[in-house]
């Protein structure tokens, strides 16, 4: 792979550019990464690929070695791995419910304590995904800091 960086001062905006003969997996991977960047995010549905915005995506999931974006309407198989979408989503309010799950925080709709310290999330489409022990301490610090900017 061939990598060239051009800097160019007159230049209004940056462009990215990716000639290729053909989109493979490590390609769709790095276009995925740059989208992220932009809090896009590159889903694939039916063979089509969609950019979506990172704030319409309830939670991100993991079945099979397959990663998957579900929104409110569909849901979407993503070419990035878990720990990928983690990293580039960080310093939004994604957090990790468990090994294999992501939940957008601000599309959560109710938390209630379940036995074993999890948590059963319902999301504001109504669906519900449990937080595990291990990430409902992160839940609950969240739902503090939530509290504590609105009493300011």
């Amino acid at each position: 792979m061939k990598i060239t960086l051009n800097q160019d001062p007159a230049c209004g905006e940056t462009e990215i550019i990716i000639n290729c003969p053909q989109a493979d997996e490590d390609i769709l991977r790095l276009v995925a990464m740059l989208r992220i960047h932009q809090r896009k995010l590159v889903g694939t549905l039916e063979g089509e690929q969609h950019l979506l915005d990172a704030r319409d995506i309830l939670y991100i999931d993991t079945a099979d070695k397959r990663t998957f974006l579900y929104t409110g309407k569909a849901v979407y198989e993503s070419a990035l791995r878990l720990y990928e979408l983690e990293e580039g989503l960080r310093g939004e309010d994604f957090l990790r419910a468990g090994r294999s799950a992501i939940v957008n925080f601000r599309r959560i709709k109710s938390i209630r304590p379940e036995l074993g310290g999890r948590l059963l999330v319902t999301m504001d489409n109504g669906e519900q995904l449990y937080v595990s022990r291990q990430y409902a301490v992160e839940m609950k610090e969240k739902l503090r800091e939530l509290e504590r900017s609105i009493l300011r």
